[in-house]
């Protein structure tokens, strides 16, 4: 199948500008293109996933991507999706973070002999001469134009910065630049990037004359519309450091039956046909197999195949008999939690921030939803003392889906 079919097969395509052009060029030619990675934190995360997958898949057919990390645009920050100003980083901020993202990208974006490239957009934008590039930039973008697109418009009300207001500018110069030094004719984004892509494309033919074309994902959500990649504990991070592969692999394990399907297509790079041949028909318990494959394959191309059987079988050896492993969450009670020689249940829930609240613990308490040492706790007034913890931990439940040991 080529691979514009299989983009939309799959179910990634939000928007193109130019359908048949764009369709062209990904299933007859070989193209060089790009999608930006802002700095903001030190490392990627499961909403950077979907957008490198469907890099990878572009190489695998034979297009040319280019990684393009902001270190320039870094420096500002994109109003986009936000109802307040992005914190100011410093430059050693900023390079730190972006040198941080490149050996994740380089699991999933082979690299070597040219086959892609990682650029920064420092490198031309934190050199530009102001009163130059608002001559040369600024004069081929209208104020009353910008204010119609939606990542300025709900900004409005709560003030956006001029700082700001430059963003689309800066992004749009970087697809002038790579289109005019590396033939770049196309950028890839998420579908909340849609006005500076299209920035971009004008700039690029108001400047050169040439054709340039955009390419959108729809956001990583699930069938609700949630946006994916937050837990309790915040973003699921590409990081081992950040969030272990144990934990990486449970994220994806525990997704809604409605959205397995969805994301084995669009994650994974098993064929569509098989995964509706597989589990299209298929709902409850029967999806369970559905999920650990889904937890697989992403585990596998974010920490590789050996960590991922690995975590595998500890997760199922874990749910299936509650038995100890060094892969499993692992909680702390400080030695004051507990008074008077004992703890109660609500207050080992909340100090673990196993669950936020102690009313959310009381309610799961009273569902019948925490287990600890295979023994379901009955009453929200259940109290535990330091010889309960026998070697030193106990292992806690919650649900279904959640276990942990917790320590002394």
């Amino acid at each position: 199948m080529a691979i514009f079919e299989e983009l939309k097969e799959r179910g990634l395509i939000a928007q193109t500008t130019h359908e048949e052009e764009v369709r062209d060029l990904l299933n007859n030619h070989s193209i060089t293109f790009y999608t930006g990675f802002d700095p903001t934190a030190d490392s990627l995360h499961v909403g950077h996933f979907l957008i490198l997958v469907t890099m990878a898949r572009m190489q695998r057919a034979g297009h040319r991507p280019i990684a393009l990390i902001g270190g320039g645009t870094g420096m500002v920050g994109d109003p986009t999706g936000r109802t307040d100003m992005r914190q100011m980083m410093t430059p050693e901020t900023v390079e730190y973070h972006s040198n941080c993202f490149k050996s994740q990208m380089a699991n999933l974006i082979d690299f070597s002999n040219g086959k892609a490239l990682m650029l920064n957009n420092a490198d031309w934008l934190l050199g530009l001469n102001y009163i130059e590039f608002l001559r040369d930039v600024g004069i081929h973008y209208s104020v009353n134009k910008m204010l119609t697109y939606e990542c300025f418009k709900t900004r409005l009300e709560r003030g956006l910065s001029f700082l700001e207001f430059n963003y689309m500018l800066m992004q749009g110069y970087d697809f002038y630049k790579l289109n005019k030094n590396y033939d770049c004719v196309m950028q890839l984004g998420g579908d909340d990037q849609w006005a500076n892509i299209l920035g971009g494309i004008e700039l690029i033919r108001r400047k050169s004359g040439k054709e340039a074309y955009g390419l959108t994902f729809s956001i990583l959500a699930t069938s609700d519309g949630k946006k994916m990649g937050k837990t309790q504990k915040g973003a699921v991070w590409l990081d081992p450091k950040k969030t272990s592969p144990f934990e990486f692999y449970q994220y994806w394990r525990n997704v809604g039956d409605a959205d397995v399907v969805n994301l084995l297509k669009k994650l994974t790079f098993i064929p569509v046909k098989d995964i509706e041949n597989e589990f299209g028909s298929k709902s409850g318990q029967e999806l369970n197999a559905a999920k650990e494959l889904l937890a697989y394959e992403v585990t596998k191309m974010v920490h590789g195949e050996e960590e991922a059987s690995r975590v595998q079988a500890a997760a199922k050896s874990l749910f299936a008999n509650a038995s100890v492993s060094e892969d499993m969450p692992t909680k702390e009670l400080p030695a004051d939690a507990f008074q008077n020689g004992e703890i109660g249940i609500l207050d080992l829930l909340t100090t673990t921030k196993i669950v936020p609240s102690k009313g959310e613990a009381r309610r799961l308490v009273d569902q019948g939803g925490i287990t600890v040492n295979d023994e379901k706790v009955e009453s929200a007034q259940k109290a535990f003392n330091k010889t309960d913890f026998g070697e030193g931990y106990i292992i806690l439940k919650k649900g279904k889906k959640s276990i942990f040991k917790v320590k002394l």
